[in-house]
């Protein structure tokens, strides 16, 4: 028998090491360094030349976290989980394409599905009116220059702050707390209307709702299906209007569309938008992603978990990348020449925005499916040729492809949106597939996200300082 082949037990499957290593992703000699270790036994079986491992055992070390090369320089940590694989130039979420999710489904309905495994047609969800009120005064009382990403992270401490409940993990409790999350904290950005600042409210002055109307009995969110929500049953003199508070009916898109930009929505422009939070929704362990199953994995409540992602979300180099995009797009049109402005960037040295992806050697799929849409959007059609001359230009330099960056920013330029908007969206996007990344982490075993550190300092004993 070789060291490939499987030796089987009486009672139960063997594993060769070559299995063994397939199943937790690792070399086959970090399986012998598991060994040393005392992580996994081994067992030479009778006239065999190779090693066979317990495979309950297997599974539980990968469980544990051990889906990772021993300490030393350039070692990945490496997460069990079902909900993406990124393969080639094609991303699935549970198996099933984005994109074909993304052209038959609005974002509440994959979110749910996500979550809970069950298409529900229809689906809408409900910002509750006390954790709406409480994130409204909250960003509120910010500075107006204040930008949307320091608006939502506000928002989820205030909504955080207005659950008593939110310490409970059970799934129930999870989904409910994401189920409202979401509209709330779109519902506690201002809305933009032309010739008002963007931090201003539109009700001036306007005092914060009482508590209770928009609550499920277990005193958390409430969702609907078919578009049914319940209004706000009671309201101060001095309240805003329940429109205003956010207990909009249909879709999350049109809700979000209000925050983003002060012109008219239409239906291929709310299609794009749509599917663009579809796409955003996850995309495999992102640093936000990893930043959220940490938190999860010391059982962080889902609004702590939500905010440890936009913390990661905010930096320049992750959630952020669009609105480089966005300015790029924008003097091109102004400059008449995606040429020149390629070339500024090229002669400091600057990457491109909106090319290219690590993880794909070709197109995103995500900017595919984007573009695509776009297409049908009359007033991107100027976006969408700066867009496809900075392809063009570069090419003739190095084979960058277009990455969902570059397709958001299409949108956010044609729809008069600002440059930050495309980070907006994809906050709000990912906050479902942070949630769905929490549920799976809750079901391991508690702080396996400890990874240990190389000490590289001065070695012991030093005199005292």
């Amino acid at each position: 028998m070789t060291d490939h082949d499987v030796a089987q037990d009486p009672d139960e499957r063997r594993l060769s090491t070559r299995e063994t290593a397939d199943r937790l992703g690792v070399k086959p000699e970090t399986v012998y360094a598991y060994v040393s270790r005392g992580q996994l036994t081994s067992r030479r079986e009778p006239g065999g030349r190779g090693s066979t491992f317990d495979a309950k055992e297997v599974d539980a070390l990968a469980r544990r976290g051990g889906r990772r090369e021993p300490s030393g320089a350039g070692s990945e940590l490496a997460v069990r989980t079902g909900i993406t694989l990124i393969d080639r130039d094609h991303c699935y979420f549970r198996g099933v394409d984005t994109s074909e999710l993304a052209a038959h489904h609005s974002y509440e309905e994959v979110a749910e599905w996500l979550w809970t495994g069950e298409m529900r047609r229809g689906i809408r969800f409900t910002a509750p009116h006390d954790a709406l009120a409480a994130a409204r005064r909250a960003v509120d009382a910010l500075p107006a220059h204040t930008g949307p990403m320091d608006r939502l992270q506000v928002a989820v401490i205030a909504a955080a702050a207005a659950d008593p409940l939110r310490f409970d993990l059970s799934e129930r409790a999870v989904l409910d707390t994401a189920r409202s999350l979401i509209p709330t904290l779109v519902a506690a950005l201002p809305r933009r209307t032309a010739g008002r600042p963007p931090g201003q409210r539109a009700t001036e002055g306007a005092g914060a709702g009482r508590a209770g109307a928009g609550r499920g009995g277990d005193g958390r969110g409430a969702y609907a299906e078919g578009g049914g929500e319940p209004g706000v049953a009671e309201r101060g003199a001095a309240e805003e209007p329940a429109s205003e508070l956010g207990a909009d009916d249909g879709p999350l898109a049109p809700r979000l569309w209000s925050r983003l930009t002060s012109e008219p929505a239409d239906p291929p422009s709310l299609r794009v938008l749509d599917a663009a939070l579809v796409l955003l929704i996850d995309h495999d362990l992102a640093a936000s992603t990893l930043a959220v199953r940490v938190a999860a994995s010391a059982r962080a409540h889902p609004y702590a978990i939500v905010s440890a992602g936009f913390g990661a979300l905010d930096g320049a180099l992750h959630g952020a990348a669009s609105g480089l995009a966005h300015r790029m797009l924008l003097e091109v049109l102004d400059r008449g020449s995606a040429a020149a402005v390629v070339a500024d960037h090229l002669r400091a040295g600057r990457r491109v925005p909106g090319l290219g992806h690590p993880l794909y050697p070709g197109e995103d799929p995500r900017a595919r499916a984007l573009f695509a849409l776009l297409e049908d959007v009359p007033r991107a059609r100027p976006a969408l040729q700066a867009a496809r001359d900075v392809i063009t230009t570069t090419a003739r330099h190095k084979e960058w492809h277009a990455n969902v960056d570059l397709a958001l920013a299409v949108l956010t330029v044609a729809t008069g949106m600002p440059a930050e908007a495309g980070e907006t969206i994809f906050a709000v996007a990912r906050t479902a597939g942070w949630i769905a990344h929490a549920l799976e982490e809750y079901d391991e075993p508690p702080l396996r996200m400890r990874p240990r550190g190389q000490y590289s300092g001065p070695r012991p004993p030093q005199p005292l300082p």
